[in-house]
């Protein structure tokens, strides 16, 4: 692959602060596709070139869990033929970039209900959170057959037999339990939704929308987007008096 070059640690350093968590809707894949007469499997594919781009600025820049929406719940929906395409793509890019995920200490993880995939699939994913379980600094993680509505089914029925239930019961059953909640999300394509990404663990996130499209995002939109973020103020509910009071 050929590696831009980029700045973007320095200068992300020099707007401010780093989020600890980042989320991407990996979106437009198909428009970009279109827009340049092509299948939309080559737009999944030219998308997937895009990831390595991502994981290794967010490696650089210093953010610790960078979650990609890869492949939602009710993308099953989709034509199958396009189903069967993206699941070839999945496995390919594992078999691709696994080892420079290895390489560069990336611990890699997913959430979703991945028992849903093919077998093959399952196994290449299975085996490389095996191979980088130990690695501690950087996290890439991958959101396949996901579906906050669903997670949340799933965590209710871890349990349903407690009784009286507070929100710390359900987090410790999410698929994300062990990790801490987005600081950032990021929406490529124009779209300006969620798409039932992340909706419990996102209550105080920050959104960042864009118009470029997924396989158009590089390094320097990543810039751009953090840049942006390190520019707001984070309250939590409280008043930017509190804030100041407590520092």
């Amino acid at each position: 692959m050929i590696r831009r070059k980029t700045e973007t640690p320095k200068k992300i350093a020099r707007c401010g602060s780093i989020p600890r968590h980042v989320a991407i809707i990996m979106d437009g894949n198909g428009r970009w596709a279109k827009e340049r007469g092509l299948s939309r499997v080559s737009g999944h594919k030219e998308g997937a070139k895009r990831v390595l781009e991502v994981v290794e600025e967010s490696v650089k820049s210093g953010i610790e869990y960078l979650t990609l929406y890869a492949f939602s719940s009710e993308n099953w929906n989709r034509p199958k033929l396009e189903v069967k395409a993206l699941m070839k793509l999945l496995l390919a890019s594992l078999k691709k970039y696994g080892k420079l995920f290895i390489e560069k200490e990336v611990r890699f993880l997913t959430i979703g209900d991945i028992s849903a995939l093919p077998k093959d699939c399952q196994d290449a994913l299975n085996s490389l959170k095996k191979q980088t379980e130990n690695f501690t600094k950087s996290n890439l993680v991958l959101a396949l057959n996901y579906g906050s509505r669903d997670e949340l089914v799933r965590a209710v029925n871890k349990i349903e037999k407690k009784g009286k239930v507070c929100w710390k019961d359900i987090a410790e059953n999410l698929d994300t339990a062990k990790m801490p909640d987005p600081d950032l999300i990021i929406r490529t394509s124009g779209e300006m939704r969620l798409s039932n990404y992340l909706l419990l663990q996102s209550a105080y996130s920050e959104l960042y929308f864009t118009n470029v499209y997924w396989p158009d995002f590089n390094a320097s939109q990543l810039e751009k987007a953090l840049c942006e973020y390190a520019k707001r103020e984070r309250r939590y509910g409280f008043t930017t008096e509190q804030l100041k009071t407590n520092d």
